[in-house]
């Protein structure tokens, strides 16, 4: 059987903001079709990686390559354009713009545009009867919903999503978590999930990496991870 396409693959990454690191030394390798939760307590350099990953933010040293090629610093567009959606954690949505026009934004052609809508659509039924509202009148799971559904449009690659349960009641959350699991075996996306929820993201997770201070403590297939609940709970508790 052939491995699967490695879609991201990060060597000795050293990152932060303003020459400044707050991730130091990270190894990270993604495949198509496989979901990764990067977990870790705040301030952990979770957010720092997806950015610097999507060109938000410069290299310090270290390597990545993101689909075959390294980030480009301060041109996110031109990541996205290779094939890497970011569901940022504030979602980032046109609130005075309906959710189809959330979709459509940078769709070039009324059919295509259509198109575009129909098939994310089939991954997220839920929008089909608020399409036409507006986005700031969503709850905050429809518009995570949107969120995620909007970065899909282009169909990516490879999919960074930050804390899509921030804000929301675990009731939703529970709903949503497995959504990243059918975008990865649907789509063939590989998926890189940072969430505070550790049971949440592990249900839905292949592989997890936690970091703690910028550096990883462990790292390895979710079903062996389980067993070390201790470590988690030392590293989130400090």
């Amino acid at each position: 059987m052939t491995a699967p396409e490695i879609v991201l693959d990060i060597r000795g990454l050293v990152a932060g903001h303003d020459g400044v690191p707050v991730v130091r030394g990270l190894d990270l390798r993604v495949a198509a079709g496989e979901v990764v939760a990067l977990l870790g307590p705040n301030g952990a350099g979770k957010t720092t990686t997806l950015q610097t990953i999507s060109g938000l933010l410069p290299i310090i040293s270290g390597e990545i390559d993101v689909l075959g090629q390294p980030p480009t610093p301060r041109a996110p567009h031109k990541v996205a354009q290779r094939g890497v959606g970011h569901v940022t954690e504030d979602r980032s949505l046109f609130f005075d713009l309906t959710a189809r026009q959330n979709l459509t934004v940078g769709v070039s052609g009324r059919r295509r545009a259509a198109q575009a809508v129909q098939r994310v659509l089939g991954l997220f039924p839920e929008l089909h009867a608020v399409i036409d509202r507006k986005a700031g009148l969503l709850s905050g799971g429809q518009q995570q919903m949107l969120a995620l559904a909007r970065a899909l449009v282009a169909e990516p690659r490879l999919l960074l999503v930050d804390e899509m349960s921030l804000g929301l009641a675990p009731i939703i959350v529970q709903r949503l978590l497995p959504m990243v699991r059918s975008i990865a075996e649907e789509t063939g996306a590989g998926v890189i999930l940072v969430e505070q929820h550790l049971t949440m993201a592990m249900e839905v997770s292949d592989r997890v990496c936690l970091l703690v201070h910028g550096e990883v403590v462990a790292q390895g297939p979710t079903a062996e991870m389980k067993d070390r609940r201790e470590l988690f709970e030392a590293s989130y508790l400090g």
